[in-house]
């Protein structure tokens, strides 16, 4: 970060009055990207949120039930209605369930890292060993997609003052931990960051406001209408942020079909991905 930026954080200060010049595709007045959360947990560490033990059966199986049973449900809903995911993805899912990484590389997922597993930050590292993390998780992800990740989310939206630098070393375009702006925003080290959302989020709206699925839908029916509506003067970006294990169990999964049908039955949005919604509004910038 440059100096200054540890009180005011790594993204400057763009009100929602100050014009960009931005454009979508088509003259769309939404982007809509979907984040499903392709996580593991290790029997062997603390679950975060659960007991606190390191054999957390209840905790782990909930999690292990999104990856063998939710996940699929949360794909079927997307190809449904033709939607890309962009995966964030823990590096260690490549060794824990290779069989949901044949499955975004058949569906054609765009892939973002998402640390090593979601039972460790990177606040919680060192600097020498988030530089470790970061690096290993950007080459196991490459190596098992064909393609190193552009993207980045990290485990908890968690970060060091020196994780922007660590990620511009490995080659990330974008960073997606900053949810404070409906638009894109270029951070001081030069990453992209694309909008992300505690919002339209199904672990805050389930796990901490304890909405039912039909106030989830309703609730990111709603954010839709806004940001089309405000996209009018300006292009916005919508983003859907799920977790198999939540959205994916039988009686929330057609809440996310609601929404999705809404959407798509709706003109002037772009559906697209972190990668390409990152190259756009970078290209967008530089004219």
């Amino acid at each position: 970060m440059t100096a200054g930026s540890a009180a005011t954080g790594p993204v400057p200060f763009r009100s929602a009055r100050a014009r960009t010049g931005w454009t979508l595709p088509g003259g769309a007045r939404l982007a809509v990207w979907v984040v499903p959360n392709v996580e593991f947990f290790p029997l062997d560490r603390p679950v975060p949120g659960g007991t606190g033990a390191a054999h957390d059966t209840l905790a782990f199986a909930v999690r292990d039930y999104g990856a063998r049973v939710g996940f699929f449900r949360v794909l079927d809903a997307l190809t449904e209605v033709g939607v890309r995911g962009t995966a964030a993805v823990n590096a260690s899912v490549v060794e824990a369930y290779p069989e949901l990484v044949a499955a975004m590389r058949e569906a054609s997922w765009d892939v973002m890292g998402h640390s090593w597993t979601n039972a460790r930050r990177l606040d919680q590292l060192s600097e020498q060993e988030e530089r470790e993390e970061i690096a290993r998780v950007t080459d196991t992800l490459g190596a098992a997609f064909g393609a190193r990740p552009a993207g980045w989310l990290g485990a908890g939206l968690a970060e060091r003052s020196t994780t922007e630098a660590r990620l511009v070393e490995n080659g990330y375009n974008y960073v997606a931990d900053w949810a404070t702006d409906d638009r894109p925003d270029l951070t001081r080290s030069g990453l992209v960051t694309v909008p992300y959302t505690l919002e339209v989020n199904d672990k805050p709206a389930f796990d901490q406001r304890l909405l039912t699925p039909e106030q989830f839908a309703d609730l990111a029916i709603r954010t839709f209408e806004v940001l089309h509506r405000e996209g009018a003067q300006e292009p916005r970006v919508m983003a859907i942020a799920l977790h198999p294990y939540l959205i994916g169990v039988p009686h929330r999964i057609d809440a996310l079909r609601r929404l999705l049908g809404h959407i798509r039955d709706h003109d002037d949005v772009w559906w697209t991905d972190g990668a390409t919604l990152a190259r756009h509004y970078r290209k967008e910038t530089q004219r």
